[in-house]
C-alpha cells in the first residue's frame, strides 16, 4: 500500500488525484470502517487511516472520509475551539482549498467564502498569490496552508497576504517546517524534479523552512503567534484523531 501511494502521488498531477478521489471515497469509507480512530471533521470512525507522503510515506494519516491529513484535523480543531470562525460574519479567502475543509466551510452561512489557486480544479478564483486581484483590506480571515513552500518569491506572496487582509484580521499560514533548522534552506537553481524531491522533500517544493519562517512573516508586517496546539490535547485524543505530535500553527494578525 505504501509503495502504491508514493507512486500515485509522484506520477499523477494534484488536479487529477483530486478528481479521482471523489470516486474512491465511498468504497474507502466502507473498507476502512471501524472504531479505533475518529476524524473530528465529520465524526466518522475507522479501523485505520490511510498512508500518505510524496517522499517518506507516513502510516495512518489520511482520513478515508474527508481525505484530511494530520495538519487539517489540527487546524479544524483549532478553528472550532479557539476562534469565532464558525459563528461570526466573516469574509474568508482560502488558498489551495483542501476538500476536507472547503466542503464544510461552503455550508457555513456566516461566511462569505472565496477559494483561490492558480491550478486547482476545485478553486473558484484562478490567480497568482504574488499578484492578487483584490483591493487592500478585503478579507477578515485568510487560510493559506502548505502553499508558500511552492512559491519562489515568498516574500512578495506574504506581502500580498498582508495587503488583502483587513486590519485586525487573522491569517493562518502553515508550511512544512524543519524544527531542527534555525534558517530556511532554498536554492532556486535546482530545477530537476528528483533533486528537488531529495533536497526539499517534495518535487514541487523550492525550499525547506526553518524556524526563521516566523521572522519572515513578521517582516511582512504580521504579528505572529506560534501556537503549538497539539499540546492542548491528551495523548488519548492525539492518538484517536491522529494529530501531528509537533505542528506549530502560525496565527498571523494585521
Amino acid at each position: 500500500m505504501k509503495i502504491l501511494v508514493k507512486l500515485f502521488l509522484n506520477i499523477f498531477s494534484r488536479g487529477f488525484l483530486i478528481r479521482m478521489s471523489f470516486f474512491a471515497k465511498p468504497l474507502l469509507k466502507i473498507f476502512m470502517y471501524g472504531n479505533k480512530y475518529t476524524d473530528p471533521i465529520d465524526g466518522n470512525t475507522f479501523r485505520a487511516f490511510l498512508p500518505y507522503g510524496y517522499n517518506k510515506v507516513r502510516n495512518n494519516v489520511l482520513s478515508p472520509s474527508t481525505y484530511s491529513l494530520e495538519r487539517h484535523r489540527l487546524l479544524w480543531l483549532y478553528l472550532r475551539n479557539e476562534t469565532s470562525f464558525f459563528n461570526d460574519k466573516l469574509k474568508v479567502l482560502h488558498f489551495a482549498p483542501e476538500s476536507a475543509l472547503m466542503n464544510r466551510f461552503k455550508k457555513l452561512k456566516n461566511l462569505s467564502y472565496d477559494t483561490i489557486d492558480l491550478n486547482s480544479p476545485i478553486a473558484d478564483i484562478k490567480a497568482d498569490i504574488c499578484n492578487l486581484p483584490f483591493l487592500n483590506n478585503s478579507y477578515d480571515f485568510i487560510l493559506c496552508n502548505h502553499v508558500l513552500e511552492h512559491i519562489i518569491d515568498d516574500n512578495k506572496a506574504m506581502g500580498e497576504l498582508y495587503r488583502v487582509l483587513k486590519k485586525n484580521g487573522i491569517g493562518i499560514f502553515q508550511v512544512p517546517i524543519d524544527y531542527n533548522r534555525d534558517t530556511t534552506y532554498e536554492d532556486f537553481s535546482v530545477k530537476n524534479i528528483k533533486e528537488r524531491k531529495k533536497l526539499f522533500g517534495q518535487y514541487d517544493h523550492v525550499r525547506i523552512y526553518g524556524l526563521d519562517f516566523f521572522d519572515r512573516l513578521q517582516k511582512a508586517g504580521f504579528k505572529v503567534e506560534k501556537c503549538e496546539y497539539t499540546s492542548k490535547f491528551s495523548k488519548e485524543d492525539i492518538f484517536k484523531y491522529c494529530l501531528p505530535i509537533k505542528e506549530i500553527i502560525p496565527v498571523c494578525r494585521k
